[in-house]
């Protein structure tokens, strides 16, 4: 599943690939975004798309976890049919585009694992198909849609982020629930999948503590 992505472009760049309103006050984000990190989504508003700055997780508390334990952030939708996704995906105000340049998965033996970034090929700032709403911990949050890997990606992982092409934008964030059922259900062509390894070693990295009033 995808727990680090990166968006190394200009607010500007975002922007203007999203034909979105840039945020009043410009957010400060890491390189590496992570679960529990700020990271910038597209959403609709009054007929406009903005670039907003949120909470990458939704706050969930699990049955398993201790009495007044802090929520985890949860940046990965298995399934949008199933609770609680299936009310959030049913409304169209509740979805967003999540800008990406590049995703990245662990690779190589246990202990020596590095960094491989996965890239789409000519879109040098691609769209993840994404959720997101208000919560009571951290603001606005968001989520990410994911679907079965293509073949490009199996060796890496069983599980990839749902991408759009760029004539599908709109769709996701307008279409009917059966439109985001078959996004979440195709596969993405494997040939404009751009695979890169690199000596980087996959550092389990702490999971940031999110903060609310994300502008």
């Amino acid at each position: 599943m995808c727990t680090l992505y990166t968006v190394r472009k200009t607010r500007d760049e975002v922007a203007q690939t999203f034909r979105a309103r840039r945020p009043p006050v410009e957010p400060n984000l890491p390189d590496d975004i992570l679960p529990g990190a700020p990271g910038l989504v597209v959403r609709e508003a009054d007929g406009e798309r903005i670039l907003q700055s949120m909470v990458w997780g939704f706050p969930m508390r699990f049955a398993t976890m201790k009495p007044g334990s802090k929520p985890k952030p949860v940046n990965n939708i298995a399934d949008i049919a199933k609770f609680p996704w299936k009310p959030l995906a049913q409304k169209p105000q509740s979805r967003c585009l999540i800008p990406l340049t590049s995703f990245a998965e662990p690779e190589g033996p246990k202990g020596g694992k590095t960094r491989t970034w996965v890239t789409i090929k000519d879109q040098p700032i691609a769209a993840w198909a994404g959720l997101w709403r208000e919560s009571d911990e951290w603001g606005p949050v968001y989520s990410g849609v994911m679907t079965d890997s293509n073949d490009a990606i199996r060796p890496l992982h069983h599980r990839m982020p749902v991408l759009l092409h760029p004539h599908e934008l709109d769709q996701w964030l307008h279409g009917s629930f059966e439109d985001l059922v078959a996004f979440q259900q195709r596969a993405f062509p494997n040939e404009l999948i751009e695979i890169t390894a690199t000596k980087d070693l996959w550092v389990p990295k702490k999971t940031p503590t999110p903060v609310s009033g994300q502008s």
